[in-house]
């Protein structure tokens, strides 16, 4: 037959940003090989009547370093359309690593980005050392989608110059030199990048900052320069740019940054981007150095995400309001209906309610410190917490927050809070917005979304897992910007190619991000009208019986990776054509 697989009927959105059209895509071998009326037999037929056609979504912001060397699945990404994910952001990895430093290496990735260290220990296979051994280790597992790898600062710099490191001494120019041949060497293996962070909110468990926050202009200069004559390779980084403290610290941090993409002599850097209250229009001065770097010939983007960045709380979350009441600390240990029946005893919760939180973050706990800050005043928090509910609401309005419920009923806002904690059984989980909401909408966020430097970013997929379930991402982006925002909606046709070929091309993957003939089939049907997210929720399924968040989406008709189908109808079929994706094969 002249196709493997034929998609039938469907409006196609081909990723590159012109306007969608109606036709069939012929698959064969794994790869597209015809667009448009196709009459020629298939062994396999999917009716795309009603739906859009689209490229595989390539999420470049994931965190599955640890997951992808037990998870077949990579969920919950698979289930938002992703069938490339870039892993090793924010400079925490697991390679390369020597067999002393891996739980210095664990407890990193569990302060950072919220992964049980339980489910690290017992879920790593560790069958390598140098970054190369670790690409062929996980290169070798099945996979249902595919996924592509960055070196990582910390643990590079970890690698190279042992205790020195961990304590973040300057590193000497042999150290930078050493870090640089081991960079170059897994660029060359197939890494698409190398990312490093430079924040202050990044902990490892025991509460120490993370080895490369504070790495010189001398060395990520000298880093970036073993990009040097390579024909692919990109850099990210995460940085906190001293907003608080005024222009001075934010002009030095920036200025280290564009050193770095200067040295990396067009490759291209990506920052992360978002609006935080405490200096709620630095982004556009983000954004301001940014344009200027790049009309001087640097090649700078911004990763942005598509709503708020914010936590879940909850009784099953790893953090909420009451965690650090003397009261509550007593139950903690319970099992969920047990802590509920004790919290829903009134003498209990007066008890409770005029108690203050002791410290919940610091050393040993994978709390961040924003989080005392905001437990110190409840009754203010309130009115940043949202139920997330059902069907969940990522742009509610300030008069659906619990503060202003409270106060609409003639309620003390924490006795509110209290009681919603309790809803479902326990289950219920409240939604905080921390970043790009300080006006209580999307109106910054939809700014930076249709900025001519913009990349989707920020998803964390794989990361965060009892507290943030943002792999849902891809999804919001089209049933939000695209259908349900009222105003300032997108074209579909722009948001599919921010989805797809941006992000491919991005990390130097040719091979995909288009609906064009030669190309991977990698492919998602979707039915839009259809298209909901559903209630995050908590499963114990991680290596060990850890618990992470799950978010589902409800639209899916099909998701292909290489012309196999991975997702049917909204559910895994089993199919693991996934692999490591390596840069430079040609658009």
């Amino acid at each position: 037959m002249p196709f493997d697989l034929k998609i039938a009927g469907g409006l196609v959105v081909d990723g590159s940003g012109g306007e969608p059209i109606r036709a069939d895509v012929g698959v064969r071998d794994g790869r597209i090989v015809e667009v448009g009326a196709l009459d020629g037999a298939a062994e396999r037929t999917i009716d795309a009547e009603g739906a859009v056609v689209t490229p595989g979504f390539v999420d470049l912001h994931c965190h599955y370093d640890g997951q992808v060397s037990w998870d077949e699945a990579l969920a919950p990404s698979v289930f938002h359309g992703v069938t490339t994910c870039v892993l090793g952001n924010c400079g925490v990895g697991f390679a390369p690593v020597r067999a002393g430093d891996r739980q210095r290496l664990i407890e990193l990735m569990e302060g950072v980005e919220d992964i049980p260290g339980t489910a690290l220990a017992v879920g790593l296979r560790w069958g390598w050392e140098s970054f190369e051994e670790y690409m062929a280790e996980v290169a070798r597992l099945p996979h249902a989608i595919d996924f592509a790898l960055q070196m990582t600062h910390d643990p590079l710099r970890v690698f190279v110059m042992g205790e020195r490191g961990l304590a973040r001494e300057a590193a000497t120019a042999e150290d930078i030199d050493a870090m640089a041949r081991l960079l170059r060497r897994g660029l060359e293996a197939g890494a698409v990048g190398f990312s490093t962070g430079r924040t202050d909110n990044h902990r490892s468990v025991r509460g120490e900052a993370t080895p490369a926050s504070e790495a010189t202009r001398a060395e990520l200069c000298g880093l970036a320069r073993a990009f040097e004559g390579l024909g692919h390779g990109v850099l990210q980084a995460v940085s906190d740019f001293d907003l608080e403290r005024g222009p001075e610290p934010f002009d030095e941090e920036f200025d280290i940054l564009e050193a770095m993409a200067e040295a990396a002599a067009g490759h291209t850097l990506s920052i992360s981007l978002s609006q935080r209250d405490a200096a709620p229009d630095q982004w556009r001065r983000i954004l301001g150095r940014v344009e200027a770097a790049t009309r001087r010939g640097l090649s700078m983007r911004v990763q942005v995400a598509p709503r708020a960045i914010g936590v879940l709380l909850g009784l099953e979350a790893t953090f909420h309001p009451f965690i650090g009441f003397p009261s509550y600390k007593r139950i903690a240990h319970l099992p969920l209906a047990e802590r509920v029946r004790i919290l829903r005893e009134g003498e209990f919760k007066r008890v409770l309610l005029a108690e203050r939180s002791d410290p919940v973050a610091g050393d040993g706990s994978p709390i961040p410190p924003l989080a005392d800050r905001l437990l110190a005043d409840v009754d203010r928090l309130a009115f940043r917490l949202f139920r997330l509910g059902e069907r969940p609401d990522y742009e509610p309005p300030m008069s659906a927050s619990l503060g202003a419920w409270a106060r609409a009923h003639g309620r003390r806002a924490l006795d509110v809070v209290y009681d919603a904690m309790l809803e479902d059984d326990g289950h219920e989980l409240l939604y905080f917005p921390i970043f790009n909401y300080t006006a209580g909408n999307l109106g910054p966020v939809r700014e930076m979304l249709g900025h001519p430097l913009a990349l989707p970013g920020l998803s964390d997929g794989g990361a965060h897992v009892g507290t943030v379930c943002d792999a849902s991402f891809p999804s919001y982006y089209l049933l939000h910007w695209t259908r349900d925002r009222a105003e300032g909606r997108l074209p579909l046709s722009r948001v599919v190619q921010m989805l797809t070929s941006d992000g491919a091309r991005h990390v130097g993957l040719g091979d995909r991000g288009r609906i064009a003939p030669g190309l991977r089939a990698d492919l998602n049907v979707i039915d839009v009208a259809k298209l909901a997210l559903e209630r995050p929720r908590l499963h114990a399924d991680l290596p060990g019986g850890s618990k992470r968040l799950l978010q589902r989406a409800r639209g899916y008709r099909a998701t292909l990776v290489a012309g196999r189908t991975v997702i049917l109808d909204d559910e895994l079929t089993g199919e693991r054509p996934g692999t490591l994706a390596r840069p430079g094969s040609s658009m």
